[in-house]
């Protein structure tokens, strides 16, 4: 006989010693669930004898309420398959009338919020952050991960006989993953790490809010890109920082006219291997001298290597971390680029007498990360399939970046400039002068190109308006195409 799945139990109150009869209370409070949309059309409802067991009552109650919901049209049973919320209801609830307020009622109280709430931009994304294709922005080869393999690691530690797996893990991480974390790390980019200094987190931008809360106190100046990362702005913004732009030119941050600006910041916040979103990369001048800046100054830096992997024209450029005598750098590197986003996972390199400090703030944010993912992330890297699969990424975002800069050239010519083609996962290209970003990224998102404008990645007034395109998840054949379609955006109207 085929088993039918048990429905969620609801939260009935009953009152043994009200005036209505059990039935009935039972059908108001089904019925309350319904029009109010806690119980959505299709849902499945509890057998009568597991609810009549839940609230301790004879199924007759139970059956009664049933059979009149039924009636009503408020349920409806499948053969074989049990009883559920009709599915001919409308979804959204029926609006209720405000209720007004009489002279002598309750009035509703304050409802504070806190200041760094309302200092970040509204939760709603911008329109060319929404989408997934041409250009967007952040997405990799989804079709070219090694699905097969994962699967089999998936299933491999989905039949682990150890109980210990489901118990909250280490706050740091799981010390197989950051074991070949730090392998990797060492060996590939050049950072000075061991396993007990590296902390999981899910991505980067967690990785960015534990250093910050760690790091910096409200009113502490921090130096920040310009143009630079606006989710690493918000979450500097939201530790109530002061943040003070720093120029980015051909050879990274400007260290001198961030010193002249505001020679004694806590912290600054860069990405030199692959600067976001111009591409270029930190000189080793700049890097020595940001280096002994923060050693003089007794500030922080925290590195941003985001997709250092992917360089074309050279080997990959070793870390700022790995020059760093003086354990200033703090390291955040994510395996949303490497493997893929959903996966929510990164990591940071923690100088040793901060680590601590690190561990106190995680525990009070979500006690340590999930178990599964890092078991199945560190056999993956363990076993030769992380490097199998880089390699093989590598070969492949080269040829999407030579098909999308050929074709920016041939059908754009000298109206953009192509920058930061050398690394990394996106290109940017600058407008002519009067030609606004914000308008045409909003253009084109409304027919599926989705271009981030350069524009909202300045802090103050923006110098340079273009577009950041992505090239990750763009087959080659379909990149001649968008780049058709941009050029059609572009041209006056």
């Amino acid at each position: 006989m085929k088993k039918v799945p048990s429905g969620i139990l609801p939260i009935i109150a009953i009152d043994r010693k009200g005036p209505k009869a059990l039935h009935r209370q039972i059908y108001e409070a089904y019925r309350a669930a319904i029009v109010e949309r806690r119980l959505r059309s299709g849902q499945r409802i509890p057998s009568s004898r597991m609810l009549a067991s839940e609230l301790r009552v004879s199924r007759i109650p139970v059956l009664n309420a049933y059979a009149q919901l039924l009636a009503e049209g408020y349920f409806a049973t499948r053969v074989g398959s049990g009883t559920f919320v009709c599915s001919s209801l409308p979804d959204q609830p029926t609006p209720r009338r405000p209720r007004s307020i009489r002279s002598g009622s309750a009035r509703p109280g304050p409802r504070p919020v806190s200041l760094r709430s309302a200092i970040l931009p509204p939760g709603e994304s911008a329109l060319w952050l929404r989408g997934r294709g041409a250009f967007s922005v952040g997405q990799v080869a989804f079709d070219q991960f090694p699905s097969q393999v994962w699967s089999q690691l998936v299933v491999r530690q989905s039949r682990s006989k150890e109980t210990s797996s489901l118990c909250y893990g280490d706050a740091m991480g799981s010390e197989n993953l950051r074991e070949a974390i730090a392998t990797y790390l060492r060996t590939a980019r050049a950072v000075r790490c061991e396993a007990h200094q590296i902390m999981i987190v899910s991505g980067s931008q967690q990785a960015l809010d534990i250093a910050a809360r760690v790091l910096l106190d409200p009113g502490n100046q921090v130096w920040i890109e310009e143009p630079g990362y606006s989710f690493a702005r918000d979450v500097m913004a939201a530790a109530g920082c002061f943040l003070v732009p720093v120029a980015v030119d051909d050879q990274g941050l400007d260290v001198a006219a961030g010193t002249k600006r505001c020679r004694k910041a806590r912290a600054v916040y860069v990405t030199p291997s692959h600067q976001f979103p111009l591409g270029v990369t930190m000189s080793a001048s700049r890097r020595l001298q940001l280096l002994d800046w923060a050693q003089s100054s007794g500030s922080w830096i925290i590195e941003d290597d985001y997709d250092s992997e992917y360089r074309y024209e050279s080997m990959p450029i070793a870390s700022l971390q790995g020059l760093d005598n003086n354990a200033r750098v703090i390291y955040i590197g994510t395996l949303s680029k490497v493997l893929f986003p959903s996966l929510r996972l990164g990591y940071l390199v923690i100088p040793s007498d901060l680590v601590d400090r690190f561990l106190t703030v995680r525990r009070a944010m979500d006690l340590a990360p999930p178990r599964f993912l890092q078991a199945v992330v560190a056999d993956f890297i363990r076993e030769g399939h992380f490097a199998r699969h880089l390699r093989r990424m590598r070969m492949l975002y080269r040829e999407r970046r030579s098909a999308l800069v050929h074709s920016l050239t041939q059908e754009l010519g000298s109206t953009v400039q192509v920058l930061g083609g050398d690394a990394g996962m996106h290109v940017t290209v600058t407008l002519p002068k009067k030609r606004r970003d914000l308008e045409l990224a909003v253009r084109a998102a409304r027919e599926n190109l989705w271009l981030w404008p350069l524009s909202s990645c300045y802090l103050g007034e923006a110098s340079c308006h273009g577009f950041i395109l992505g090239f990750g998840n763009t087959a080659i054949e379909e990149i001649p195409r968008a780049v058709r379609r941009l050029r059609k955006l572009l041209e006056p109207t």
